[in-house]
């Protein structure tokens, strides 16, 4: 039987069901929602979120890109985020804010800009390409789909609209037996994974795209890149071609949902030695370690539930 976990929506606790938005609303029609994807951890101390108050940040900044005002103060929603996770009982959990516009009318240009419904919703969720992915790695192809160009709608702004595309390169990528798809951007270089940031290693450098690359810069991608420097590894941002992916030593995904999972096989070749490599392993134990206390929060990442 599937558990039906309780939702904060529009200032209050409801039971899921209770949870509707009108079928006029015009995020339905037009893609205008914002959200984020935040992960709480069960840790020696208690049950943490992981860099929630950034990802909070990140939902105001989409936000207001897309001229949606989000009728709650950040503080306000971040405890309600804490509060949907205790009210649910959940030790581990993936928690979504999602901010949408409601009912403004049917034509593009919303008639009324207040008019804005706010969800926090909760579930579990544990390695999101299985937890053989996250030891072995994955198969991942490059994607015929390149990436939205930056003078279109904005890569950056984590909003529901830009993920039409997302879902257009895991179909592909499915549907030629590959568990994720990597985009080129409108220059032919390396840009992200459908809902993922890439890294390569390469001659004891780790390579990622700029945020230049028509990527989500994401808040995994800026944790993995503090645990590389506390390593005491160089990390490079800058353009990646897709023949330097073939000569890849290692390669890696960073996400929210994905954590750090290695890529094995690119196009069916394989990544260096086709297992996940030794940089790659060193990265999941530094930002695992995060959670079950071996590495310990000098940044401030751990927010209490």
């Amino acid at each position: 039987m599937t558990r039906e976990y309780r939702t904060w929506f529009n200032g209050a606790l409801r039971d899921h069901e209770a949870c509707t938005v009108n079928v006029r609303s015009h995020a339905l029609h037009y893609g205008s929602s914002v959200f984020e994807g935040v992960r709480a951890y069960e840790t020696p101390s208690g049950t943490m979120a992981f860099r929630l108050t950034d990802h909070l940040r990140r939902l105001y900044w989409s936000a207001s890109v897309y001229r949606i005002p989000i009728p709650y103060p950040l503080e306000e929603l971040r405890q309600a985020c804490l509060e949907t996770v205790r009210a649910n009982g959940l030790s581990n959990a993936y928690i979504r804010p999602l901010v949408m516009r409601g009912d403004v009318g049917l034509g593009v240009l919303p008639k009324n800009m207040n008019t804005v419904d706010v969800a926090i919703m909760v579930t579990q969720w544990g390695a999101y390409m299985g937890e053989e992915g996250r030891e072995v790695g994955i198969d991942a192809c490059i994607s015929s789909w390149q990436r939205l160009a930056p003078n279109t709608i904005p890569p950056g702004v984590k909003a529901g609209g830009n993920y039409l595309s997302s879902q257009l390169v895991m179909f592909e990528a499915r549907d030629h037996g590959y568990h994720e798809g990597i985009s080129m951007g409108v220059d032919g270089l390396l840009s992200e994974g459908a809902g993922e940031n890439v890294f390569v290693v390469q001659r004891n450098r780790i390579l990622t795209p700029p945020a230049s690359s028509a990527i989500l810069s994401g808040i995994t991608r800026d944790t993995a890149i503090e645990l590389a420097a506390d390593l005491g590894l160089e990390v490079v941002e800058q353009a990646i071609s897709r023949e330097q992916l073939y000569a890849a030593e290692e390669i890696f995904f960073t996400g929210t949902a994905a954590e750090i999972t290695p890529v094995k096989k690119i196009d069916h070749l394989p990544v260096g030695e086709g297992v996940r490599g030794p940089v790659t392993r060193r990265m999941q134990d530094r930002f695992f370690g995060l959670f079950d206390g071996s590495t310990p929060d000098r940044w401030g990442w751990l927010e209490p539930v």
